[in-house]
């Protein structure tokens, strides 16, 4: 038996720049950090005792004989991409909700590969982690490559991303931002996919926003330390993302973020696609109460960044 944890993410700028059809021909780069909050995978070799040849258990209870049948996207096409036949449970567990803007999907399929790849003996680093992730995962979504590479590698980075799809991973620290971001689940979830197919769609259209968008990350490593500077950043980024596509924000999500920045936040944004999820803000540890109270409508998610990335918790070797 297999146990592995992948964490989430937090995407502070640069989305929207990690999609193919822009890095190709442009540069692209996110800063990012992942938090405490991990995805959980069980994985072993079902015996041949029972009716079924398979069982995936996650918000469904599946019970497949072939891999073909298997309805969650991402274990199907795993096990399609390793060539698993053998009887096989897999158990998901998961800290915060899906579809929250903190990379879940990818957090998932991370961890899975890992436990697959480690049930079967053998070991993928974490490059090429994130690489098959990324491979699987467009074959059934509209999706960027910054989450795969963010949970594999865990930490504070700045990501950057080279036109044959080869990606730099540059670690930085800063207690401060760890000490400045909060976080807090609306209570919306939202199809990503969707809302990310209608930005690639007009990718050509948006071009000088997402040429701002890979600039603020640049702003953003050197304003690392320097929490005003950085939370006005998040906010400019958080603007251009809502005029690249309808449905990014809503009146709902504006009137939230409005009340955290009247209530001493330095700057914030929506995390993910858009539409709904977690709301992200960078707020002075002085002023942190009024925030929460000013949102005591929401769950506040207390989070430390963490930097291990997807890591094996149990392998008991049955």
């Amino acid at each position: 038996m297999i146990i592995t944890r992948a964490p989430y993410r937090v995407s502070f700028m640069g989305g929207g720049t990690d999609f193919f059809a822009w890095y190709r021909e442009h540069k692209g780069a996110v800063l990012s950090v992942t938090i405490d909050k991990y995805c959980y995978i069980l994985a072993r070799w079902l015996p041949p005792f029972f009716e079924h040849k398979h069982r995936i258990v996650w918000s469904h209870i599946e019970l497949p004989q072939r891999v073909d049948e298997i309805q969650h996207p991402a274990v199907r096409e795993a096990l399609r991409y390793l060539g698993i036949e053998q009887g096989i449970e897999i158990h998901h567990g998961g800290d915060l909700p899906a579809r929250t803007g903190m990379g879940t999907s990818s957090s998932f399929t991370v961890a899975l590969l890992h436990a697959l790849t480690l049930l079967k003996g053998k070991i993928y680093y974490k490059d090429v982690l994130a690489k098959v992730a990324y491979e699987i995962e467009q074959k059934y979504q509209t999706i960027g490559f910054q989450d795969q590479i963010a949970v594999s590698f865990g930490g504070l980075n700045r990501i950057d991303f080279e036109s044959d799809s080869e990606f730099i991973v540059k670690p930085l620290r800063s207690d401060k931002l760890e000490q400045s971001v909060m976080l807090f689940l609306t209570g919306f979830q939202r199809d990503a996919s969707r809302i990310e197919k209608e930005k690639l769609a007009r990718i050509k259209d948006n071009g000088k926003g997402l040429e701002r968008l890979y600039k603020l990350v640049q702003f953003g490593e050197v304003s690392i330390n320097d929490m005003r500077s950085f939370g006005e950043l998040v906010s400019e980024g958080w603007q251009i993302k809502r005029s690249m596509a309808p449905g990014t924000s809503t009146e709902y999500i504006d009137y939230l973020y409005e009340k955290g920045m009247r209530a001493g936040a330095y700057g914030g944004k929506l995390l993910g696609a858009g539409g709904g999820g977690v709301l992200c803000f960078i707020v002075p540890p002085e002023r942190q109460d009024e925030v929460k109270t000013a949102l005591q409508s929401l769950i506040y998610i207390p989070a430390k960044f963490s930097y291990q990335g997807s890591e094996l918790i149990i392998n008991n070797g049955a």
